[in-house]
Parts: structure tokens; sequence; C-alpha cells
């Protein structure tokens, strides 16, 4: 019985790939994420040292916004690069 031919299979080369630009964050973020965590932070401290008095129009809702700066803050994080 003859023998059939033996097929050679190519041989795989990837696709080249382009020299992608190097993408960097605007040289304000680092600054705006640690100023207003650091703001969050203070807004907080600053209403228990206050005795609840110096801030007590808002009462409760000074938690509510001092997490909510470390929030924003958490989230421009996400965009440094």
């Amino acid at each position: 019985m003859p023998k059939s031919r033996v097929r050679q299979k190519e041989t795989y080369t990837p696709p080249a790939q382009k020299a992608a630009a190097r993408k960097t964050s605007a040289p304000w973020v680092p600054y705006a994420f640690v100023g207003t965590m650091l703001l969050g932070l203070a807004w907080i401290v600053a209403y228990y040292a206050s005795n609840q008095v110096f801030m007590s129009a808002l009462s409760g809702w000074n938690l509510v916004i001092g997490f909510a700066l470390i929030i924003v803050g958490l989230g421009i994080m996400t965009q440094w690069r």
C-alpha cells in the first residue's frame, strides 16, 4: 500500500504588535485624591473633636459628607496611571 503524503503545517507566527503609547494620568490626579481623602478625614475628625457643638447644624450628615469625600477620593484614585 502506498504511503500517503504528510502535510506540513505552517508554523504559527503571532501578529505584529503595535507599539502602544503609554497612557499617563494628568499631573493633578494624585494631588486631588490625596486632598479629597484628607479633607474627608479632617471633616470627620473635626466633627468628633468639636464635640458636635460647632457642627451641630448638620448633625449626622457630617459623617455622610466626610465619607462621601473619602469615596470621591477613592474614585479619583482609580484614574491614576
